[in-house]
Order: structure tokens, then C-alpha cells, then sequence
């Protein structure tokens, strides 16, 4: 799941879709059902290069293409092998007054490039300090925020691309931060998909029965999903380690 600046309700059907881009960007569209009774800020810390500045990230507007994870499941009716390889047409990221806000769909975006730099965030949708100093391994690592609104709803896919630190790894953004507590362990509902070449992926996962061409609508997806590699699941459903995932990207 993620980490919210306030109390949530419930959190549910998490589908997050991730790989890494071949200038060593990784890409991540996430969505969910949120019921939440107040505005509040879903954070995702992510793994970014050292030099990384609130330009680094880019953000993409998916909000006319909410259906894309149903859409995308379409590929898994059965496990099948086939695989294919194909060319990365994703290129190159971008690379104390207050961060830059960007309007992404009905959602509004910002990207913290170190703990210190949420003070430079509303003061609504922070993480206090305390949360994160349970976490050390964040402690360099960026922050990509989006600005949620109440209500029970599916929040459309979010996607963005980061530079990443280790290219040789995929990153799910997963820690949960519910309830301002962080627990050792959490209750997850997510299905994972990504686009990777490794062993790992393509002895461990789901597999496409196809080519995504043949399920999404890649004209819609800014370049986010590659055309000539199948798609890999994993569901993960119930009791884990409250901690991101993490595969190989090659």
C-alpha cells in the first residue's frame, strides 16, 4: 500500500505497475480504493539518485484511463509461458521556498527530494518526523506525494517516473503508514505487475497469455508500458512484513 499524512478508513484493491526504464528511470502507476473522511496525502518514498531534486520526478496524467489495471488484468486468465523482448521508447527524466505543485488528473503532485524538505510541504499533508525516524532506510530516499480528496472512491492511476539509485532493481512502493504508527507487519491487498526480463520474475510470477497491446490501449499510457514484453502478476493478499518489495530488473 502507501503511507498517509492522516487517518484512513480503509485502504483496498491496491494494483501497483512497475519497471525500469532503460536510462535507468523506473516507472510506477499505482491506484486503489481509499475511504477516507478527510483530504490527505498519500506518500511514496522511493529509492532516487543522491543528486535528486524536485525536478527529478516526472509526473503523467492517466485520469481519462481509470480502467487500466481491469484492463491490464485481461492479460492473466492463465499462467502460460511466452516471452518477448523489445525496444524502451521511455525516455530520460527531468533531471527552502515551498515544493512545486503539479496538477496530475483530480489529484495534485509533489516530489520531496529528502526528509528534511517536507517542512517545505503543507503542513496537512506531512509525515511527521518521528514516523520517519522509524524507518532509517528512508532516510535518503525521496518522497513522491499525492494530494488525495475524502470520500470512498477508486482513485485513478497514478504514474510517475523517478531516477532511480540501483537500476539493477525494481522497487514497489509498499511500507504501510495508516494510522500515523509503523507496524512490523501489515495486512496487504495488492496485485503487482511488472515488465522484467529476470529469472527471478519469470520463474516467480504470473506471465501475460499476450502481448499488452492486445488488453491496454499503449497510445493512452505515455510511453509507460512497453509494447514487446509480456506483463508479470503477483498477488499478494493477507499477513506480510510491513516493507517495499523489491525484484530484479534484468
Amino acid at each position: 500500500m502507501c503511507c498517509f499524512s492522516g487517518k484512513v478508513n480503509k485502504v483496498s484493491e491496491t494494483s501497483i505497475f512497475c519497471r525500469m526504464g532503460a536510462k535507468g528511470n523506473q516507472v510506477v502507476i499505482y491506484s486503489m480504493l481509499l475511504d477516507a473522511a478527510d483530504d490527505v496525502a498519500m506518500v511514496l518514498p522511493v529509492p532516487v539518485k543522491k543528486d535528486a531534486n524536485e525536478g527529478s520526478v516526472t509526473f503523467l496524467n492517466l485520469s481519462t484511463y481509470s480502467d487500466f489495471f481491469p484492463k491490464l488484468d485481461r492479460g492473466f486468465p492463465v499462467l502460460r509461458s511466452r516471452t518477448a523482448v523489445g525496444a524502451d521508447p521511455f525516455g530520460a527524466v527531468a533531471g527552502a521556498a515551498p515544493l512545486q505543485v503539479q496538477s496530475v488528473g483530480s489529484f495534485e503532485a509533489s516530489f520531496v527530494p529528502r526528509v528534511e524538505d517536507f517542512q517545505r510541504l503543507d503542513e496537512r499533508f506531512r509525515i511527521a518526523p518521528e514516523i520517519w525516524g522509524q524507518l532509517p532506510e528512508f532516510n535518503d530516499y525521496g518522497f513522491v506525494v499525492f494530494k488525495l480528496k475524502s470520500g470512498n472512491a477508486r482513485v485513478h492511476p497514478m504514474a510517475f517516473a523517478y531516477p532511480a539509485r540501483d537500476h539493477s532493481r525494481i522497487t514497489f512502493p509498499a511500507v504501510h503508514i495508516h494510522d500515523g504508527k509503523v507496524h512490523e507487519r501489515a495486512d496487504f491487498d495488492h496485485a503487482l505487475y511488472c515488465q522484467s526480463e529476470s529469472s527471478e520474475v519469470r520463474m516467480g510470477w504470473q506471465e501475460s497469455v499476450a502481448l499488452p497491446g492486445g488488453y491496454v490501449n499503449l497510445d493512452r499510457l505515455h510511453g509507460t508500458v512497453l509494447k514487446d514484453q509480456h506483463v508479470y502478476k503477483r498477488r499478494m493478499r493477507g499477513d506480510f512484513v510491513n516493507a517495499d518489495m523489491v525484484v530484479a530488473a534484468a
